[in-house]
């Protein structure tokens, strides 16, 4: 089973490394498709995009000639997934990668064909954040 990870990514040259080392923790018997979206970056994003692409080839990208929002790079990554199941992750790591087999099993043993998930607090978190 594929599963496409679509990250829409704006000048996040130092986050993307890290990001897909992260989410390679929890590929477990899974095939991951990841799906870089570069939305105009005016940094090292692309290079290190292009980078990773030529080192896995489960690393794909996208790249907009200028900054067009996450809307319209999350829009394109959905287009081009191939997966049989996709999801939609922040490459700052918001989106916990530890999550992943959880929301996969969940998917493949219920009734449903949608899942999200939620902070169930904001602790450790900015006041300006919360």
């Amino acid at each position: 089973m594929k599963i496409s990870i679509v990250v829409p990514c704006f000048n996040e040259e130092a986050a993307i490394p890290l990001f897909f080392q992260e989410v390679e923790k929890y590929r477990g018997t899974y095939t991951f498709e990841y799906l870089f979206i570069d939305d105009g970056s005016k940094d090292q994003t692309l290079p290190v995009i292009k980078d990773l692409a030529a080192a896995h080839d489960s690393v794909r990208f996208v790249s907009f000639s200028r900054n067009f929002g996450k809307e319209a790079a999350l829009y394109a990554g959905l287009q081009a997934a191939t997966g049989d199941l996709v999801t939609v992750m922040d490459v700052d790591l918001q989106d916990p990668p530890e999550l992943l087999p959880e929301m996969i099993e969940r998917i493949l043993t219920s009734d449903v064909d949608c899942i999200g998930t939620r902070r169930s607090t904001r602790e450790g978190e900015p006041v300006i954040r919360s």
